[in-house]
Parts: structure tokens; C-alpha cells; sequence
């Protein structure tokens, strides 16, 4: 009782909780700000972005991107979900599955047909207005994020940090602003890069990536 109240009377506890907090917010800050660094660049040439990107030159850009920020949550939500799973494993396991999907993942892009054809087909009879456009961005970002990069990426950042909050919110930042810019700048961006290019570039950063985990799963 006695050593409580000296505790107390000290003020130790008031000084040791502030700290405590600001310690975790900078850790939180970190680890949001890494997730953010390395989703954004990963997202650029990604096949999501480029349906985004095509969307956003054919409807209304604010349409579109309700649509595709609703998709981006749900598969990051899905992606920290997994991520936890995978954080349960060992290392060299966690880095030969990652690897895998990585691998798995480039070779798709390249020998799956273009995301051109998917958004041609959904947007054919899809009229103007926000429920229609907003839904069938929904369905063509959601239904072609599965299994890409950013998707194996967050997954990868979830297991490796243990934070979900940050590695979450760093993800959905990064996503949504490569989006706004896909859809802005889409019209323009067609004209100077042909969308094969940047589909190549995609799978390559894959290939890479899937070299790196498979290094890190065979050294343990």
C-alpha cells in the first residue's frame, strides 16, 4: 500500500504513460509510412491500375473511384487477415509461400489477356450513372486485384510487422492514390504509354521480388 502511494505521490505513473503512448505512435507512424513506400511504386504498373486507369478515361472520375476505394478496402481488409495467418508460420515457410505467389503472379500478368478486354467487356452496357459506374468499377477491381502484387505485398508487410492498424492504413493510402492518379491522368497517360509496357514492367518487378523471397526462404 504504501510503496503505491509513493508511486503516486511521485508522479511516476503519469510520466511512464505518456511516453509509453508516444512510443507507440511513432512505431505505428513507421511502420504506415514503410507500408505506404513500398505499396505505392508496387501498385503503379499493376493491372488494377490500369483498369482504374481505363475507367477513369471512359466515366465520370469521382463515379469510378468510389467504386474502386470500396474494392481497395476490401481486399486490404482480406489482405491483413491473411497476413495474420502467414505470420503464424516459420520464416523459411512464410518466404517460400511468398515467393511462390510472387512467381505465380508475374507469370499471370504476362500470359493472362489484357486488362483492356476485362474492362471492355464490363463497362459495354454499363450506363453513366453513379450506382452503375461505381458498381462495375467495384466488380472490375475487385475481381482483378486477387492475387496481384500489392495484394501479396500487403500480406507480406502484415505478417512481418504485426501491426495491422498501420500496415492497413499505409496500404489503403498508397492504393487509393495511385488510383486517383490512374484516373485523373488517364486519358493523357494512354497517349505516351502503351498499357503492354506497363504490364511487362509489372510482371518483371514480380519476378524480382519472388527472387528475393525465394533467396531469403533458402537461407533461412
Amino acid at each position: 500500500m504504501s510503496s503505491w502511494r509513493a508511486g503516486s505521490e511521485s508522479g511516476e505513473p503519469a510520466r511512464r504513460g505518456p511516453a509509453k503512448c508516444g512510443k507507440i505512435a511513432r512505431v505505428n507512424f513507421a511502420v504506415a509510412a514503410t507500408t505506404l513506400a513500398v505499396v505505392f511504386p508496387a501498385e503503379l504498373p499493376d493491372k488494377s491500375a490500369l483498369a482504374s486507369l481505363m475507367l477513369g478515361s471512359r466515366y465520370r472520375p469521382a463515379y469510378v473511384f468510389a467504386g474502386v476505394a470500396a474494392a481497395f478496402a476490401v481486399h486490404v481488409a482480406l489482405a491483413l487477415v491473411a497476413g495474420g495467418l502467414l505470420a503464424l508460420l516459420p520464416h523459411r515457410v512464410l518466404s517460400a509461400i511468398v515467393a511462390a505467389l510472387f512467381g505465380v503472379g508475374a507469370v499471370l500478368l504476362v500470359i493472362r489477356p489484357g486488362e483492356e478486354n476485362a474492362v471492355d467487356q464490363a463497362t459495354e452496357d454499363t450506363p453513366p450513372t453513379f450506382l452503375r459506374v461505381a458498381t462495375t468499377s467495384f466488380v472490375v477491381i475487385f475481381l482483378g486485384e486477387f492475387g496481384d502484387l500489392t495484394q501479396i505485398v500487403t500480406v507480406n508487410l502484415a505478417a512481418r510487422f504485426h501491426d495491422p492498424v498501420a500496415v492497413g492504413t499505409g496500404a489503403f493510402v498508397a492504393l487509393c492514390a495511385v488510383g486517383v492518379l490512374a484516373i485523373v491522368g488517364g486519358r493523357g497517360l494512354l497517349r505516351v504509354v502503351p498499357i503492354r509496357l506497363i504490364t511487362l514492367a509489372g510482371a518483371a518487378i514480380m519476378a524480382v521480388l519472388a527472387v528475393i523471397s525465394l533467396i531469403s526462404a533458402i537461407r533461412g
